[in-house]
């Protein structure tokens, strides 16, 4: 009874293919808030009309959505498998 204490106290909670997920994940979501950045304007009174591009508005909202599902996915994984 004792090793079997022994054995589940050493245990992790997530095989590795789900660490692997998480990592990727967290990679994602980072990309997509890297992308998001800028488009600012030194002077408040000049309007830069680069913060409305493609990339801000769709692609990095788009990655940080899938990363995030990568991460459910990750948690939600069998990690037996």
């Amino acid at each position: 009874m004792s090793k079997e204490k022994k054995s589940e106290k050493n245990t992790f909670l997530f095989g590795k293919r789900n660490y692997m997920f998480m990592l990727i994940g967290l990679a994602v979501i980072a990309l997509g808030f890297i992308l998001m950045a800028g488009g600012g304007s030194d002077d408040p009174n000049v309007f830069n009309p680069e913060i409305y591009s493609w990339r801000r508005i769709r692609l990095a909202p788009t990655l940080v959505i899938i990363g995030l599902g990568i991460e459910i996915y990750a948690i939600l994984a069998d990690p037996k498998k």
